[in-house]
């Protein structure tokens, strides 16, 4: 009896442990999103390498300056959290961006983003798209100007039209958001199949959505995310744009807004971020419902097509209050007007 004793192990929770660690999750996430940047460096070119190169180098650099400064042990990077914000934020930029864009975004989305709130574990925001709401604002016109895929440049230098114009051309979704007002633009949108498969104007990482849901389902597979704020938050933006974004109600092209801009990237890769989204499962639901609907009235009535980045910021700050309300209830807890408050 008294051997029994002596084995007991008193240990803080949680007592079901997995064998999954935050460095093995986010190499798998890394992984996964190899498809999408393979992509983008077919259809954009080496200058979408050279984007993703220097946002991810400068990234891990910042983040061992601020663990230096801190005293912590270098061997954090190895976590694969510095990459991965490197990876997201490459992938949210155009091609043809300065060189200088790139490292101002990677210093800002760890050092404001990442390290201010003390770190993996405790910043409140993803700090890639912080970097990158950070890169709009400040500096819009470069992040505004996209490239066509290469094959269109080759084009245009063997044809007669001039160069420029056809290298430099609006997104799909701003060309949307004109068409009510010049409705020959319409002829100029890119089909389903060209926005599945990443024929179109865009961020490196977000056209191809093709090599986005490979990855998706590798993270669905491995049940490293959940399909609730993912579906709820595409499912959200699908809906209201159906019935909201057509000529009349409820003759949206839904299918189109799905496709478009950075919905599958954000949705798949960064409102299910682990630290800056909610823990049940109702809240993710509640999460990606206002990612969509944000996503939405920013796109619809917004000076700017696209709103995803700034849906997900919007809805990071919401977290806590929403794990509050969402938080699992005790075994035959009951509510009374002594506990309410509880």
């Amino acid at each position: 009896m008294s051997n029994e004793r002596d084995n007991l192990v008193v240990s803080a929770p949680p007592h079901i442990r997995s064998k999954d660690s935050s460095a093995k999750i986010m190499w798998n996430v890394i992984f996964s999103l190899v498809p999408s940047g393979i992509a983008g460096i077919f259809i954009f070119g080496l200058e979408a390498l050279k984007v993703i190169i220097l946002c991810i180098f400068f990234a891990v650099l910042t983040e061992a300056i601020f663990l230096k400064l801190r005293h912590r042990n270098l061997n954090i990077l190895l976590d694969g959290s510095a990459v991965l914000t490197g990876l997201l934020l490459g992938y949210c930029l155009p091609s043809n961006v300065p060189f200088w864009i790139p490292v101002v975004g990677s210093f800002v989305g760890i050092a404001l983003g990442k390290q201010l709130f003390g770190g993996l574990g405790q910043n409140i925001f993803n700090p890639a798209l912080v970097g990158r709401a950070f890169l709009q604002i400040s500096w819009p016109v470069f992040m505004t100007t996209w490239t066509n895929p290469r094959w269109m440049k080759v084009e245009a230098i063997s044809s007669a039209t001039p160069l420029l114009d056809a290298i430099s051309s609006a997104t799909p979704l701003a060309l949307k958001k004109i068409e009510s007002h010049y409705p020959f633009i319409y002829s100029k949108l890119p089909n389903y199949w060209n926005l599945f498969l990443g024929n179109h104007k865009g961020c490196i990482g977000e056209v191809c959505i093709f090599a986005l849901l490979l990855g998706a389902l590798f993270l669905l597979f491995k049940k490293i995310i959940s399909w609730h704020t993912p579906f709820s938050f595409i499912w959200t933006l699908g809906i209201l744009s159906w019935i909201f974004s057509g000529r009349i109600p409820f003759s949206g092209d839904t299918l189109f807004y799905i496709l478009s801009g950075g919905l599958i990237l954000g949705a798949f890769f960064m409102a299910t971020d682990y630290v800056t989204s909610p823990l049940t499962n109702k809240g993710k639901l509640i999460f990606g419902f206002g990612c969509g609907l944000l996503t939405f009235i920013i796109r619809l009535r917004g000076s700017y097509p696209e709103g995803v980045c700034y849906a997900i910021l919007f809805m990071d700050a919401a977290v806590p209050i929403i794990d509050r309300f969402t938080k699992t209830r005790k075994l035959g807890f009951v509510k009374t007007p002594f506990n309410l408050r509880g």
